[in-house]
């Protein structure tokens, strides 16, 4: 059997105190149900034993504006021919745009600081304009409108603007290159592009002109261009200014109803190994899975201020802006998220606008730990209720950093999920104690399991992090040529009727879980399953190491483990510093047989590790895609690995 990497059961870091569960949303929920909320086992067993009953319930609890109608829940052959609220109608912006006029809607933000903030009633006058605008384009109901937009709130007004008409919204983020731009949102053929010319980052100003000129060169049946910043000089499109889109007399939305299967976002994967995935998700089943991620788990609540680090690509920005529909303010953010003055800039403004829940990345974290940065000697917080973390599983010595040195009142939740979903299968809970290392629970639901090969549900042993049943903001297709074959085929063909995620997971006798990484990157050393991130659990926390990645590479029949790190100057101590601790706190067999020095590691654009795309310039093939990464330059370092001195 496989052991967890955690030496012991992992002690309790925070208690929720009696007040704050009684005062949670989920509290509320469980009553609104009539369900028990303890044990949360069993009120979990009730949500995916009882799917239309509950998702139905969260529609009511949440107050969805729209009509329900008779049907939540209609079995289908299989997960994903099941059929949601079939006779619903609603709007996606409208559950955006309600709360009080003159509530704090949006916070604009950059490397500057707070740059402005808009009321409500401000911001549905923008999407009134803004929708205006977009009606005389020729916008309507299930056309694409793509955004290449920076984290504003300009570019929160178009996407709101754009999904009031029952249009889909799409996005990337700027600083992709024009070729990762046109990958994406190039299969999804928008009529009608926003786009930014100019953005800024490290207080570097970006000019995007000639990007963008690029980009509508290679889009076909491309209608309009909308600009950010300035007037695009570009011939056979007709261009406008944003001002000059806005420049009417609208000042109230409409809003156009649309079914709860009709389609509301594209979104992407990072699509190192092809071309990305242009995964459709619904208006129903995103607004739902948000609103119970935001209200059950993560305990949003009316006039809390919601803040994650996004840039426009990834799926936390949709996840963001639902947060105004639970009646939140959201603190957009664009910029790099430390200045050359300091690197607490983004609690300064914490600070300034009152962030109730904080949302970021083990790497960001990670990057103040070694800076022994120590935010409760600087930072008042002092509304600051939760740390939210994702993108990479959040390492048990950065549990004890954050309960030492930003907060120890704090409800810490290390949540996992996917693009593919839109959402998260674990998560925290406002009545869940804090455990090191570990995820508090499985969604509400989600029938969340992990499965060995044989497919039988295992405890305390790494496997397949995988879903039973059907939820609502699974994706409706995928865009483009064969999109349902290869929708299913991606989820569904190792298990066939079970969404297997591609997450290597644990889940403990006391039902947290523990993920350990994506299961295509596991390392199989002499047949024992390894997932990387129990290798960078240790790694990461050495203070002579700025960035590595791991990979497998075979040898003989088997395959040996091989660590790249970035680092000032590997040296013969450094390399038995780094096999030493990670024989100590991981296990003999996650020790690295090669150790080596490179200048640049791959990531994405979302700032994830790329274990593939440098495991396979490291075998000497081509990357397929090297447009989603953000640093591409980095994999000459890899092709050329096997020729440099290792230790």
């Amino acid at each position: 059997m496989t052991t967890s990497i955690l030496p012991e059961r992992s002690p309790i870091l925070w208690e929720p105190s009696e007040k704050r569960i009684e005062q949670s949303h989920l509290k509320a929920f469980s009553d609104f149900a009539n369900q028990p909320l303890f044990p949360y086992e069993r009120l979990h067993r009730w949500s995916v034993s009882h799917l239309g009953e509950f998702w139905s319930n969260v529609w009511d609890y949440a107050g969805i504006i729209g009509h329900k109608g008779e049907r939540a829940y209609v079995p289908g052959d299989s997960m994903p021919d099941a059929t949601w609220f079939p006779e619903a109608s609603l709007n996606f912006a409208e559950n955006l745009l309600r709360g009080s006029l003159d509530r704090i809607a949006a916070y604009e933000a950059d490397e500057s600081g707070v740059r402005r903030e808009v009321t409500l009633q401000e911001l549905k006058q923008l999407v009134a304009k803004a929708q205006k605008g977009l009606q005389k384009l020729g916008v309507q109901k299930g056309d694409c409108v793509a955004g290449i937009t920076t984290n504003d709130i300009q570019g929160l007004a178009a996407l709101i603007a754009t999904t009031s008409l029952g249009a889909v919204w799409t996005s990337c983020s700027p600083d992709f290159g024009a070729k990762g731009i046109v990958d994406r949102i190039g299969q999804v053929k928008p009529k009608v592009l926003i786009a930014t010319l100019s953005y800024q980052y490290k207080q570097k100003q970006f000019d995007m002109e000639e990007k963008i000129k690029e980009t509508t060169d290679q889009i076909d049946d491309l209608s309009a261009l909308i600009t950010f910043n300035g007037r695009a000089r570009f011939s056979g499109k007709e261009t406008l200014t944003w001002e000059e889109l806005c420049d009417n007399e609208a000042e109230e939305p409409i809003f156009k109803p649309t079914a709860f299967a009709d389609p509301l976002y594209i979104l992407y994967t990072s699509g190192t190994t092809g071309l990305p995935k242009a995964i459709v998700h619904s208006v129903g089943g995103t607004l739902l899975q948000h609103v119970k991620e935001h209200q059950l788990h993560c305990d949003v609540k009316q006039n809390d201020v919601l803040f994650w680090y996004t840039n426009t690509a990834w799926m936390m920005y949709p996840w963001l802006v639902s947060g105004l529909a639970s009646e939140a303010a959201i603190l957009l953010y664009d910029g790099s998220p430390v200045t050359p003055n300091t690197r607490t800039h983004l609690w300064d403004i914490a600070d300034e606008v009152g962030v109730t829940h904080f949302g970021t990345s083990p790497k960001y974290l990670e990057t103040l730990m070694k800076a022994n940065v120590e935010l409760k000697n600087s930072h008042s917080l002092e509304t600051l209720k939760s740390l939210l973390s994702c993108g990479a599983p959040l390492a048990p010595e950065q549990y004890d950093w954050i309960y030492e040195t930003i907060k120890e009142d704090l409800l810490l939740a290390s949540i996992s999920g996917g693009t593919e979903i839109i959402g998260c299968f674990v998560m925290g809970s406002p009545v869940h104690p804090v455990k090191r290392g570990e995820i508090a629970c499985k969604a509400l639901g989600l029938a969340v399991d992990v499965l060995d090969e044989r497919g039988a549900s295992v405890y305390e042993k790494k496997a397949d992090l995988v879903c039973t049943q059907s939820f609502p903001s699974m994706p409706l297709t995928f865009v483009g040529e064969g999109g349902e074959e290869r929708y299913r085929k991606s989820y569904f063909s190792k298990r066939p009727g079970i969404w297997t995620h591609g997450d290597l997971a644990e889940q403990t006798i006391d039902q947290t879980l523990i993920i350990y990484g994506r299961s295509d990157t596991t390392l199989n050393p002499g047949g024992v399953r390894i997932g990387t991130a129990e290798i960078y659990r240790v790694v990461d926390h050495i203070s002579d190491i700025q960035d590595s990645v791991v990979f497998g590479l075979p040898k003989a029949h088997d395959e040996e483990i091989v660590l790249c790190i970035v680092t000032d100057h590997l040296t013969e101590d450094l390399a038995k510093k780094i096999r030493r601790q990670i024989r100590e706190k991981a296990s003999p067999r996650h020790v690295p047989k090669r150790i080596y020095q490179v200048e640049d590691i791959p990531h994405t654009n979302n700032d994830k590790k790329v274990e593939g795309a440098a495991k396979t310039a490291a075998q000497g093939e081509k990357v397929q895609n090297e447009a989603s990464l953000r640093n591409p330059s980095s994999l000459r370092y890899f092709s050329q690995l096997q020729e440099k001195e290792h230790f």
